[in-house]
């Protein structure tokens, strides 16, 4: 990967990283924010050396690392699935498949990242990336380092120390390769830096295969290169799994240490400064370690290979005194320590609170700390942190992040998982999150029904749909509108927008949505307006069909039940006239009446309100009467007589 440059304009939190310089920044439009303390006199102060920079998390806006959250939201909801009553045996090879599983998805994006950085043309590009790139380095060394120290604990933690170190120190890997992949290895340039970066990480196998190359150039010193290779060949590395007991390993590791010491004291090595310089590191010489400070590149490399070459045998407990002091003597003590530095020492010294606490100022993110955090709660080494406003650390930052996640188009959808697994607060949160999400297309807003109907909750159920019956109504959609008022069970709305289907039949003379109105099922008994519009449409249909005294039956029964709305009986009564004029009586002389009825109290209300009426009103009363009432009369008459001429009797 090409070499990408951070710009200097930029304010940033310094770390460092192999040696690499790690910036965090943020930029304009950013918010700072000072803390503020009140006092227990009640006045206000300003606590100037607490600055917060507030600001948006654009990695969720990155493609690249949106698949990286959509992988580890994969393995965060397959951790919350491990049962509680699994052996703690068990658990621990569990927790830490899946602490190595999150740590491959970061470094499967840290690659990808680096890919398309070198092919990228673009320099802004390849800076964001080279930062990105920088970022995800340092949380996979501290999650690695977590790994190591708490959920993977137990035995001796060097061997864990040194796989740690030798993984995120690549580059010693990468000059053997260019050196052995030369047509002599041993007069490369890079052959003796590669020589002392493995003694450094304690590849000792690799440095003998190195020496043999150079061995066959210097025969003369053959004895040399001979009695070295069986000092390297002879260190006793100490496995507390083993079946070597803690006294023999100190006995041999005494045996050997001694004997490359008195090399050393005997000047068997005076001849060749660079095998001299093999010895000094065997014993752990300070002073000389210290001089190859460029090829440790950083103070927890100088850590693990000193504690390689003094204290082998050393418990997880002791490691803070050996880190607090490998940092001081390694650093430069005008720069001092950085954020990464400090976050590493916090982990070996322990202190997970702290760990979470430094990652959570210095990075820009939360997915790290909430997935880290939410996977050492399960390993139990949460339990005694509580914060003071009721949730703890876990659910804390749980929510912080899956907060951030509502803010993007299509990552909100994960969210929903985190807040599931939040007990005390999630609900709460996801309640008002699902509130706020913009409603663009009736696509999305029927994902967000989905989830909110399958966690039963109501009231926002019916606020999505109010809002989408709004957007509909507005846009004159009725029969979306009635959809989502019908799934909001909103009885008022329901009536509105019956009105609006009927205002429209009265001006058009046919229904729209025939579909929707067909099949309404038990949902039309939401309101009475809507029971009318139902049956109503239902008239049509038996009418259409030629099913006439089923429709006669259901027309005259929407006036006498008081279903159908007085302003529409005009309407009902100029709809039974073309069953009125049937050659077959379709009406009873019963049902005739009943008819009559309607019409006459219809008419009466029109005369009650026609006195109250101006002169303009009762002309167009007046040609009400003329156009629609009459040729009613008329039709029940004729309709009347027929009906009891045929049913042979005359009720009084």
């Amino acid at each position: 990967m090409e070499e990408v440059d951070v710009d200097p304009t930029i304010t940033t939190i310094p770390t460092s990283i192999h040696g690499k310089h790690l910036g965090f920044a943020w930029g304009p439009g950013d918010i700072l924010v000072y803390e503020t303390l009140y006092k227990q006199s009640g006045t206000l102060g300003l606590c100037s050396s607490y600055v917060h920079s507030v600001r948006k998390d654009e990695d969720i806006y990155s493609p690249i690392l949106r698949k990286l959250f959509n992988e580890l939201h994969h393995i965060f909801v397959g951790l919350q699935t491990i049962p509680e009553e699994i052996p703690n045996k068990n658990k621990k090879s569990q927790f830490v498949s899946i602490s190595k599983n999150y740590r491959s998805v970061i470094r499967a994006c840290i690659e990808e990242l680096q890919q398309v950085a070198v092919i990228s043309k673009d320099s802004a590009l390849r800076t964001q990336y080279g930062n990105q790139v920088s970022i995800l380095l340092a949380i996979e060394l501290i999650w690695n380092l977590c790994e190591v120290l708490f959920i993977d604990a137990g035995g001796s933690p060097l061997l864990h120390l040194l796989d740690w170190v030798r993984l995120h120190k690549g580059d010693v890997d990468e000059k053997a390769a260019q050196v052995l992949q030369s047509e002599s290895p041993a007069e490369h340039r890079d052959y003796w830096d590669v020589v002392v970066g493995y003694v450094l990480q304690g590849h000792l196998e690799e440095v003998r295969q190195l020496l043999t190359k150079q061995a066959v150039l210097q025969p003369a010193a053959r004895n040399m290169f001979k009695l070295m290779d069986n000092l390297l060949s002879k260190m006793p590395y100490y496995n507390p799994g083993g079946t070597q007991t803690p006294t023999d390993f100190d006995v041999k590791w005494r045996n050997w240490h001694e004997e490359v010491d008195r090399c050393i004291q005997d000047n068997s090595f005076a001849s060749n400064p660079r095998l001299e310089l093999i010895c000094k590191i065997l014993v752990g010489d300070e002073d000389t370690l210290l001089e190859h400070k460029e090829l440790l590149g950083t103070w927890y490399h100088f850590l693990v290979t000193r504690l390689l070459y003094c204290h082998p045998t050393v418990k997880s407990t002791e490691l803070h005194f050996y880190a607090q002091s490998c940092m001081t003597m390694f650093l430069d003590p005008r720069s001092g320590a950085e954020a990464l530095d400090n976050i590493l020492l916090a982990a070996f010294e322990f202190d997970i609170h702290q760990v979470i606490k430094d990652c959570s100022i210095a990075l820009n993110n939360w997915w790290f700390v909430a997935h880290l955090t939410d996977l050492l709660d399960h390993c139990q080494l949460l339990q005694s942190h509580n914060l003071h406003f009721g949730s703890n650390l876990r659910e804390f930052l749980l929510l912080e992040y899956a907060s951030g996640l509502f803010a993007h188009h299509s990552l909100w959808q994960l969210a929903v998982d985190y807040f599931d697994h939040c007990p005390e607060f999630g609900r709460v949160y996801l309640e008002l999150q699902m509130e706020r999400i913009p409603l663009d297309t009736e696509r999305k807003a029927l994902k967000v029904l989905r989830i909110c109907e399958q966690r039963q909750m109501a009231e926002q159920v019916r606020s999505i749909c109010k809002i989408m019956a709004m957007r509909a109504l507005r846009n004159n959609r009725l029969g979306s509108a009635l959809s989502w008022s019908i799934r909001a069970k909103d009885a008022s709305f329901a009536t509105v927008i019956s009105e609006r289907f009927l205002q429209d039949y009265s001006i058009r003379g046919s229904f729209t949505d025939l579909d929707l109105l067909d099949n309404l099922g038990p949902a039309m008994l939401l309101s009475d307006r809507l029971t009318f519009l139902g049956k109503y449409r239902e008239f049509h249909k038996l009418y259409g069909e030629k099913r006439f005294t089923e429709a006669a039956t259901l027309l005259l029964s929407l006036m006498t039940a008081k279903i159908a709305p007085r302003s529409f009986w005009m309407t009902l009564l100029t709809d039974a006239l073309p069953l009125l004029e049937q050659k077959e009586v379709i009406f009873t002389s019963e049902q005739t009446y009943e008819l009559i009825y309607c019409l006459e109290e219809l008419t009466s209300s029109f005369d009650n309100n026609n006195s109250a009426d101006s002169g303009s009103d009762a002309l167009m009363q007046e040609d009400l009467e003329v156009t629609k009432v009459e040729p009613l009369r008329l039709a029940l008459a004729r309709n009347l007589a027929v009906a009891i001429n045929n049913e042979g009797t005359v009720r009084v």
